[in-house]
């Protein structure tokens, strides 16, 4: 039965506390008004040669008048103004994009683990029952993930930030193709659709852990046989609410932009990041002196997925990038001109992280089976799939207002803190292997 160590949990509470520090300087040291927006990018410029400023006020203004339209005759006064105020907006927007980034990272590992748990399940895999409950640990943050997500959205309906533009009556009512979307893009719709997808993603992550308890337990596989049931049946589910979720929480952010990929796009970040995390825990574990009969062959497996998916991965990323860019449609393309004029090195480290660093550290078929050397590759594999979603969010929320401070890394290191506690206290509920699952014994003697 594993137990936490006193050391692991200071050490989660200690991330928890700096972490909530610097989220607290990120938004104490957001500007209220637009003189103080004014002074802050002033004083940014200097420290960055001046040059920055120029294309920051020509970045914004132009956003500006992509949502909302000046009418006929604006005055150059009038246009200053909007730019101020937009530029205000950015810069309050900064924590909260930063803490949305994070949360929604964080949350997506768990939904990713979720989703290749239920596969193993409908799969009735013989090589992963050793590795369940570490898989049920992990999903666990799905409860506390989940509500400060739901929160933060919360929050953006009721104004207390700028993520969503849409979300704004004013700029709708300037905004034709915003008009064309209300049906769809509403808050009160907007929460429903995720209420519903939270719901259904925590119910059968509740649901199948009974099911697998009660396994163990059980004289017969009834509970076994639910669980396959269920986890077939979810996976339908899933795909669709993933979906609708990645175009509500994350493509929305750019409601003049869409991609019938992105759908796909998203999993795969949160399968891959999942599946990492589930090979780190089962290592740590295994490195404390738990899961004695999980072997190289388990390891080899994980190392695979991590491989394959992260290929998977940039098949979906190049398919979306290279038709958008080559077909050159303005209203497609500007999002990948503002991502590269504005964000080059987070955009492609991004591919070279989720990409380069995967194939060239998990080809090799023996170094798969290296703890040590899986380890790396996942911290990789991760902070590149947190700079994928970074990607996604910071340029339609901050513009070219970016960098990588305190407020990022203060909420960086609040979720991992909460993460690591919630996990590895869920792990500790429960013996870490099941009993009674049919393929027990051949997962104990998997070798590949």
């Amino acid at each position: 039965m594993y137990t936490i160590s006193n050391r692991l949990k200071i050490a989660s509470f200690i991330l928890m506390a700096v972490g909530l520090l610097g989220i607290g300087i990120g938004f104490v040291s957001a500007p209220s008004t637009v003189e103080e927006a004014k002074a802050m990018v002033e004083a940014h410029d200097d420290g960055h040669g001046g040059a920055h400023g120029e294309e920051a006020t020509h970045m914004t203004t132009d956003t500006r008048e992509k949502v909302t339209p000046s009418a006929e005759g604006h005055g150059e006064e009038s246009h200053a103004m909007d730019h101020d105020e937009h530029l205000l907006h950015q810069l309050q927007n900064k924590p909260w994009a930063a803490l949305y980034v994070a949360a929604f990272f964080f949350f997506m590992i768990a939904l990713g683990v979720l989703a290749f748990y239920a596969v193993q399940r409908a799969a009735q895999a013989g090589w992963s029952p050793l590795l369940f409950r570490v898989m049920e640990g992990i999903t666990a943050y799905m409860v506390p993930g989940g509500i400060i997500v739901f929160v933060i959205l919360v929050l953006s309906v009721l104004h207390m930030n700028h993520l969503f533009v849409w979300m704004d009556a004013e700029v709708v009512a300037h905004d034709k193709l915003l008009q064309g979307k209300a049906g769809y893009l509403n808050p009160v719709f907007f929460l429903i659709r995720a209420a519903i997808f939270l719901g259904g993603w925590i119910l059968y992550r509740e649901y199948s852990r009974k099911l697998s308890l009660k396994q163990d337990e059980s004289d017969d596989n009834s509970s076994f046989k639910m669980n396959f049931r269920i986890s077939a049946a979810f996976l339908v589910f899933y795909l669709i609410s993933e979906s609708m979720m990645s175009w509500d929480w994350i493509m929305s952010v750019d409601p003049h932009w869409f991609s019938t990929l992105f759908g796909w796009y998203i999993f795969a970040s949160m399968f891959v990041s999942g599946i990492t995390v589930i090979a780190m825990v089962t290592i740590y574990l295994k490195s404390k002196g738990y899961l004695e009969q999980v072997n190289d062959s388990h390891i080899h497996d994980l190392a695979k997925f991590m491989f394959g998916i992260s290929i998977f991965w940039t098949y979906l990323w190049f398919s979306q990038f290279m038709l958008i860019w080559y077909s050159n449609i303005p209203e497609e393309v500007t999002y990948y001109v503002t991502r590269i004029a504005d964000y080059n090195l987070p955009f492609f480290g991004m591919v070279a992280m989720n990409f380069v660093f995967p194939l060239l550290l998990l080809m090799n078929s023996d170094y798969k089976r290296i703890n040590w050397f899986v380890i790396m590759a996942g911290i990789v594999i991760l902070a590149g799939h947190y700079l994928d979603i970074f990607n996604a969010i910071m340029p339609a929320t901050v513009g070219d207002q970016w960098f990588i401070g305190i407020p990022e890394i203060g909420a960086i290191l609040f979720f991992a803190g909460l993460f690591i506690f919630w996990v590895f206290r869920a792990l500790a509920t429960q013996p870490l292997q099941p009993k009674r699952n049919p393929f027990i014994e051949e997962s104990k003697h998997f070798h590949y």
